[in-house]
């Protein structure tokens, strides 16, 4: 009797299958540690704190995912505001919370004081573009800032008034800075022959 074999195609399914299944399974591990770290990211701060200054910008940007960006003008130095000719520092923010976003559209101009999270790790720009979220704010004025190189908060001296209309415990206007100084002309040079 003659034995005929044939192929096993049992044997070539099977390591397919195989190779197909530890595909699937490593997928699922790549997308469950990506909302696992996504989820570490977003609910849990690093650090959080305070930060004041005059709300610069506040805009809504992005190609597929709008996310609510911001930037405050921080002021350092002996007092809250800057001097003439110094540069303020700027400090770029995230906010995902709608009414905080709402509030801060309405609070363009003005001193603002925020709350906010740091969250370092964020995994894409479709959550924030920035690692500094913001959930709380305060609008630390009543009226945005008037001009550049003018003092916030200050206001303008009017010819109507006077001392007598000046209040108990008001703040008084600023003194105009001073005139630059400049160098007196050079006399004209004459050579004795």
């Amino acid at each position: 009797m003659t034995r005929i074999e044939i192929p096993n195609s049992g044997g070539r399914r099977r390591s397919s299958f195989r190779l197909g299944r530890w595909f699937l399974i490593l997928l699922l591990l790549l997308i469950g540690g990506s909302a696992l770290w996504s989820w570490l990211t977003l609910n849990w701060a690093y650090a959080e704190g305070e930060r004041a200054g005059v709300l610069q910008r506040f805009v809504r940007r992005g190609w597929v995912c709008k996310t609510n960006e911001g930037e405050i003008a921080l002021y350092y130095g002996g007092s809250q505001y800057m001097g003439a000719g110094l540069s303020p520092q700027l400090w770029d923010f995230s906010v995902r919370n709608a009414s905080v976003a709402a509030d801060l559209s309405k609070a363009v101009g003005h001193r603002v004081q925020l709350h906010y999270t740091e969250h370092p790790g964020i995994p894409t720009s479709c959550f924030a573009e920035t690692r500094f979220l913001v959930d709380r704010v305060t609008i630390t004025d009543n009226e945005p800032k008037a001009a550049p190189g003018a003092t916030p908060g200050v206001p303008a001296a009017t010819p109507q008034s006077g001392a007598a209309d000046v209040q108990p415990g008001a703040t008084l206007p600023a003194p105009p800075p001073p005139a630059p100084l400049t160098p007196a002309p050079a006399a004209p040079r004459t050579t004795n022959p």
